[in-house]
């Protein structure tokens, strides 16, 4: 063994406890030998144990209430019930309870030996499953939605408030916005964290193989399906089923998936067998899925299944006070997942970046910071080394013009327009507010009563 096991045995009887100390030590294992439960239990509270050995009759605390103690407050330590009382009854009666497995006195050291080793290779089975469920919160936990933004914290209120829930609820936001982060992140805040979360992407697949990929198939009920297929619905029973795109889905689809969120039950493609499933859903749309119900392109009663808990996420251009926060996250996880030498933006890049509106949003950023980290030898990214798209004023210029809505009246647009030109020309000033209203030719109080009218923080 690599590490050893720390086994404690728990037994009145000291000669039993020499025994088996010896035993299990010249096995190589750790070995902490009690005779009183009280004080083992108080142990427990304060050490790392793999494997609990207890007695079954003992004076004050039985090996049954030590059982059902570890069970309550330690449920991933495997306990061996010891007695020289063996029978049926009581074998099946801390089985019933929850103990690993069940040895009488007197016993066989190799029965006892293989019971241990299975009890040791189930703990650290159960030990390694904590820590990789550790590292998934960490990598989709809640904190990794970086900002600071009012915006970005109503989105945290939000996914804190819904997270404990089972109502289902809807994300909405232009492409790279994070949709799938936030839906993660409530899954890993909720009661269902410990079971699996299922991603689709709707608009990934045609309405055929959607549909089996949703719902399962069974041997033969298409060209192809040679076996039996269970679908996301049911990978995901117990946890959490997020869909993704979920405008795209066809009619028939809207129509299946309104009598799930309805019924909770499902049929595999080419079956006539229901079969019930417990998800949550958390569905996404980069599209308007209110204007899709008034256009009759998407179902009025799906849409309100689905719009039980709204979360709206800001484009990255009205949370613009996030960009550095967000350049500094991906440059740490570059570095990081590459071990990298270190390296930075410089505060001139810095502005240009926050300048710039985004189309892509955070997943264009994120792009960026990577090209920027890779193509960049020495250690301060400038603004000479950023993407030719993000330094061309014309581009952002245009880029700004792009992101308008269709139809807006003249006086919004003008607006609009105004603030890209004023965010320019701070980033062409490097924010000192004197030189951006010299180069808009307008006097610094008017800049400041722009700057107040359209919220720039100058960030």
């Amino acid at each position: 063994m690599s590490e050893k096991a720390h086994i404690l045995v728990i037994d009145d009887e000291k000669n039993y406890l020499l025994v088996l100390q010896t035993l299990l030590e010249d096995e190589n294992y750790s070995v902490t030998a009690i005779s009183d439960p009280e004080t083992a239990l108080a142990f427990l509270a304060e050490s790392e144990v793999d494997v609990v050995v207890t007695d079954m009759k003992m004076p004050r605390v039985s090996g049954r209430e030590i059982l059902q103690e570890v069970k309550k407050d330690w449920p991933h330590i495997p306990v061996l019930i010891m007695t020289a009382f063996g029978s049926i009854e009581s074998a099946v009666e801390v089985m019933k309870y929850g103990a690993f497995d069940y040895i009488t006195k007197p016993f066989s050291n190799d029965d006892l030996l293989i019971s241990i080793h299975n009890a040791v290779e189930l703990s650290r089975a159960h030990r390694q499953y904590r820590l990789l469920q550790e590292m998934v919160e960490e990598r989709f936990g809640v904190h990794q939605i970086v900002g600071r933004s009012k915006v970005i914290r109503d989105v945290l209120h939000m996914v804190e408030r819904a997270a404990p829930s089972r109502s289902t609820v809807l994300i909405s936001g232009e492409s790279g916005t994070g949709k799938e982060l936030v839906a993660r992140a409530i899954h890993y805040a909720s009661p269902r964290k410990e079971k699996p979360f299922i991603s689709v992407n709707c608009m990934a697949l045609n309405p055929g193989v959607l549909e089996s990929e949703l719902f399962g198939h069974e041997k033969g009920s298409f060209t192809g399906a040679v076996a039996m297929r269970r679908g996301r619905f049911e990978q995901a029973n117990g946890g959490t089923l997020f869909l993704d795109e979920i405008g795209e889905l066809t009619p028939d689809l809207q129509v299946k998936l309104l009598r799930v969120l309805q019924e909770r039950r499902i049929e595999r493609v080419g079956s006539s067998e229901e079969i019930e499933v417990d998800i949550r859903v958390v569905a996404a749309s980069n599209k308007d899925l209110g204007a899709m119900v008034e256009q009759g392109l998407f179902r009025e009663d799906l849409y309100y299944r689905l719009n039980v808990v709204q979360i709206p996420l800001p484009p990255l251009r009205e949370r613009r006070e996030d960009i550095p926060l967000l350049v500094a996250h991906f440059v740490e996880k570059f570095i990081t997942e590459n071990n990298k030498q270190p390296k930075s933006f410089s505060n001139k890049a810095l502005n240009y970046l926050t300048g710039y509106e985004w189309p892509g949003n955070i997943r264009q950023l994120e792009n960026v910071v990577e090209s920027c980290l890779v193509l960049v030898p020495g250690p301060v990214i400038e603004v000479d080394d950023l993407p030719a798209g993000i330094r061309d004023e014309e581009a952002q210029f245009k880029s700004a013009v792009d992101l308008l809505p269709v139809q807006l009246d003249l006086a919004d647009t003008l607006e609009k327009i105004e603030a890209a030109l004023i965010r320019r020309a701070l980033v062409r000033a490097d924010l000192v507010q004197v030189k951006a209203a010299e180069y808009l030719g307008i006097s610094k109080s008017l800049l400041q009563y722009k700057l107040k009218k359209y919220g720039i923080t100058g960030h």
